[in-house]
């Protein structure tokens, strides 16, 4: 029988990758899920494995072919890997040392990252060598630059070595630890055997097709170049990555930050250095390319929450009972912004180079803050949802928020954001758009405040609102159109059910 080996979903927006490096050449033997090739995408390198095991047939697509999504790579006939030590006698030795070895060893290699994610650092291990683990329990913990990432034990046994110990950084594809299955750490004698492989191997990578044709367009040495592949190949986004650093390189002086000021020497003694995590460098670093890119201006208003609070008090114990979720504030919220989306489209809308991208859907991202920073799940097709299922998906994503457990995929997508500082006393405030969106809404206190009402002054909740815009897309009339349609939902909420 035989099965055919497809191209793999390479990513959002990803079309087309390049045939970088075959591992295996017709005729070989192949184990399931054993790398058959490696393929090269603008953005990541994506290996494929084999679907079955059995040996390798015609390869359709060879390296340096440029090939798209679901198109055919090649052929594996299953069950017929009796000729494979054939016709490659010289690897056989090898394959026969490889069980005694290490056969009763397991390899605990980097889970899946998440979409465009190709590294991780290691931030705790909960076992030390030597701990016996049992199939699925948690060995380590890894850092992205959104989301932590546990990573469990593949079988039972013995955590038999470390090889990547806190803190490091790891790619996609490395591998963390060993743990010995039969209960015992692999003997030392197999890893002056295996040093030598390694090393052959090393010696004879070959660079990917595109990589070199990059490399000789630009004019940079192979020597010049750290490759990110396996064994250290050199991949076309490596050679990228260099020429971009190569123009972009400011001057010497210029480069280094600057000094931190002199500190006395009893205070020193008194301050705490901690390297900030990886998702904290990322917030950072994205909220000031928003800054830099985006012509970002905010404009203000208020609203009398009287009525919503007051609808809310009448029906909270009845819509809990019916729900089974509590009756907050965020759907209120997120209703009437969807309701003034659909007036003032541009401020779902982003740019994408000379294009205006329109959104005809809503997708909401809500800023949570967590212990180790602020995160946006996306409450997808939000316009679509009623008041229920707004309250009960912002009730998951929050507390899975809060537990670190939020996927790559969980904060993708968004078109809005709403940010609630109230909850933390903010009064007034300017929120940062979150790219590539062109805008964010800022929720704030609700606080007791005497306003003129029909000659006479009252006492009413009022809250502030802030809307912080791209101007590049968004023109002050459409803003200031967007925060009153909002105000005028959130006063008289009889609006969202008539779609006034």
């Amino acid at each position: 029988m035989t099965t055919e080996v497809r191209v793999p979903t390479l990513g959002e927006s990803v079309t087309e990758a390049t045939v970088a490096t075959w591992f295996k050449k017709p005729g070989d033997s192949v184990a399931v899920d054993e790398m058959l090739c490696e393929l090269e995408t603008d953005k990541v390198t994506v290996e494929v494995p084999s679907p079955v095991a059995g040996t390798l047939g015609d390869i359709v697509a060879s390296e340096g072919d440029t090939v798209g999504v679901d198109a055919l790579l090649a052929t594996i006939s299953e069950g017929a890997s009796a000729g494979a030590p054939a016709a490659d006698p010289a690897p056989a030795p090898a394959a026969a040392e490889a069980p005694a070895a290490g056969g009763d060893s397991v390899d605990v290699m980097v889970p899946t990252l998440g979409e465009s994610v190709t590294e991780a650092t290691v931030s705790t291990w909960f076992k030390a060598v030597g701990d016996s683990v049992a199939q699925d329990e948690m060995l380590c913990e890894l850092e992205t630059d959104k989301v932590s990432v546990e990573v469990p034990a593949p079988a039972a046994g013995v955590l038999a070595e470390i090889t990547a110990p806190e803190g490091t950084t790891v790619d996609a594809t490395a591998k963390l630890a060993v743990i010995s299955s039969s209960g015992a750490a692999p003997a030392a004698s197999s890893e002056p055997s295996a040093a030598p492989a390694a090393s052959a191997s090393k010696a004879d990578v070959e660079d990917a097709p595109a990589a070199k044709k990059a490399m000789a367009e630009a004019g940079i040495s192979r020597d010049a170049l750290t490759g990110s592949g396996r064994d250290g190949r050199v991949m076309k986004d490596d050679v990228a990555k260099a020429v971009a650093a190569a123009r972009s390189a400011p001057p010497p002086a210029a480069s280094a930050p600057a000094p931190r000021a002199p500190v006395a020497a009893n205070d020193e003694a008194r301050e705490e250095r901690v390297k900030m995590t990886r998702l904290r460098q990322t917030i950072a670093k994205r909220l000031k390319d928003s800054q830099n890119t985006a012509a970002m201006l905010t404009t203000y208003n208020e609203v009398d929450m009287t009525e919503v609070m007051a609808l809310r008090n009448e029906y909270k114990d009845l819509f809990l009972k019916k729900h089974g979720v509590k009756l907050g504030f965020m759907s209120f919220f997120t209703k009437a912004c969807v309701h003034a989306l659909k007036e003032v489209p541009e401020v779902n809308a982003e740019i994408d180079g000379t294009d205006i991208v329109y959104k005809n859907f809503v997708h909401m991202g809500i800023a949570a803050g967590t212990p180790t920073g602020l995160v946006v799940p996306v409450i997808r097709d939000a316009d679509a949802m009623s008041f229920a299922a707004i309250e009960k998906a912002i009730a998951e994503k929050g507390a899975r928020a809060r537990d670190g457990k939020l996927s790559m995929a969980e904060m993708q997508g968004g078109t809005f954001t709403i940010s609630n500082g109230g909850v933390y006393g903010s009064l007034m405030s300017s929120p940062i758009l979150n790219p590539p969106q062109s805008g964010i809404l800022g929720m704030h206190k609700i606080q007791d405040r005497p306003m003129a009402i029909g000659g006479q002054v009252v006492i009413r909740p009022m809250m502030y609102l802030a809307l912080s815009y791209d101007h590049r897309i968004v023109d002050g009339k459409g803003a200031v159109t967007f925060l009153v349609r909002v105000k005028e939902a959130l006063e008289d909420p009889r609006r969202l059910l008539m779609d006034l």
